[in-house]
């Protein structure tokens, strides 16, 4: 398997397929993005993916900004397919986005789970995340 950063010159249209697919299996109403717009709008967006013989398996985000209280980075979409659960390929994602944000010298990585992830939320606290006492809200257009 393989693990690696990816460029908005490495998004085919195979690539998108693949993606559309595994996201239904985080939320089947999510309505995505394409992936070369996320990775083009801005330029801020890392993305990590793992690739078994060309199949996309998983995949991590982390959008990076700039406000007031520092340069920080916001980590979502994190999704690995059900039947690659289980052998740490959301660890190695996660380990390669945090790679970006030591070098990007990011202030703060920020990441929401829903609390029913109890498996997502072990990882990220072995991670060293740790839950922040602050209320999320949502305004949907």
């Amino acid at each position: 398997m393989i693990i690696k950063l990816i460029t908005l010159n490495e998004v085919t249209t195979d690539l998108q397929a693949q993606l559309t697919k595994l996201y239904k299996q985080l939320n089947a109403e999510l309505t995505q993005l394409d992936l070369a717009s996320a990775l083009s709008d801005y330029n801020t967006t890392e993305v990590v993916i793992c690739l078994d013989n060309n199949k996309l398996v998983g995949i991590a985000m982390m959008a990076k900004y700039k406000v007031v209280s520092g340069h920080k980075g916001i980590i979502e979409d994190v999704v690995v397919s059900s039947g690659y659960r289980g052998q740490g390929i959301g660890r190695k994602l996660m380990e390669k986005l945090l790679e970006q944000a030591e070098k990007a010298k990011l202030a703060d990585v920020l990441l929401f789970s829903g609390h029913h992830r109890k498996a997502a939320i072990s990882l990220y606290k072995s991670l060293g995340f740790k839950l922040k006492e602050s209320g999320l809200y949502i305004k949907k257009y």
